[in-house]
């Protein structure tokens, strides 16, 4: 695939895929982050389950999944971090990496059908890969295709109201990035250079793009008082407290969800049969 055919995202997250888990891979701020949301996954997904995962990346959760006995089939519209996940699940028999946007899960899954391949235990989506998409229910679509009755779902956003976001960027004097997260249109975000379409999904929004096959089970913050990235490298250097912010979290995560910096859903898959089948 060619880079001039990749959607907008896609194609700024493929020109920092190697060098993307340097470059985040040492903020102790998402480490933090990434350990809540495993948390809940080591819950959900008992070994040997079959996981479709949305927008993976570099293949960071996949591994540790994998790690774990999960069999893994990690998807991601960039072919750059696809190639780079590919490479680090390639030990583990089960798991795989393929280029795939979440848009296209519709056409995926009929793909997956057409080869028998049996359908997800649970799929999940982590970091926010879903707010470079404009159109979830097609990937709601795609996923009551690909998910089994009764399996899993985890979809990890962005909050649409970052009480720590605000703070950070208004202590950096750029009320418009303090302020963008209450926007309802599409927001323009910055890569490398390459600029692309972020949108704050509203959990209304979310909840009625999941209907009827997926129903809600739970709600999480992740980074209630752990700081966004934009507080990096400065939290960093302040493990301690950081640490200390990570066990509020953990007492506040569910009443206080809405405030994350991320908000964790899960649901569960109905009955209902996907459409057109």
């Amino acid at each position: 695939m060619e880079s001039d055919v990749l959607r907008p995202a896609a194609f700024a997250f493929d020109t920092v895929a190697t060098d993307f888990d340097h470059r985040f891979g040492e903020w102790l701020s998402v480490s933090a982050q990434r350990r809540a949301v495993r948390h809940v996954l080591g819950e959900v997904f008992p070994a040997t389950s079959r996981i479709l995962e949305i927008g993976g990346g570099t293949g960071e959760d996949a591994l540790w999944l994998a790690e774990r006995g999960c069999r893994v089939l990690l998807t991601d519209a960039s072919p750059r971090m696809v190639q780079i996940s590919a490479h680090k699940l390639r030990a583990h028999h089960g798991s795989s990496a393929r280029v795939a946007a979440a848009e296209t899960l519709e056409t995926f899954a009929i793909d997956e059908s057409e080869i028998g391949q049996q359908a997800f235990d649970g799929a999940f989506s982590n970091f926010a890969a879903l707010n470079c998409v404009s159109d979830v229910p097609a990937v709601a679509r795609g996923l009551a295709r690909l998910v089994r009755p009764g399996g899993t779902l985890v979809l990890v956003v962005f909050g649409t109201c970052s009480p720590g976001e605000v703070v950070v960027e208004l202590a950096r004097l750029r009320p418009r990035s303090a302020f963008r997260r209450f926007s309802t249109h599409p927001v323009v975000a910055h890569l490398n250079g390459r600029i692309f379409p972020v949108q704050y999904h509203r959990p209304r929004e979310i909840k009625l793009a999941m209907q009827p096959w997926f129903r809600q089970v739970r709600r999480r913050g992740i980074g209630i008082f752990v700081p966004p990235s934009a507080a990096e490298p400065w939290i960093s250097r302040h493990p301690r407290l950081l640490s200390v912010l990570e066990a509020i979290d953990r007492r506040v995560s569910g009443w206080l969800a809405p405030l994350g910096d991320h908000v964790l859903y899960q649901y569960e898959r109905t009955a209902v049969p996907p459409d057109g089948a």
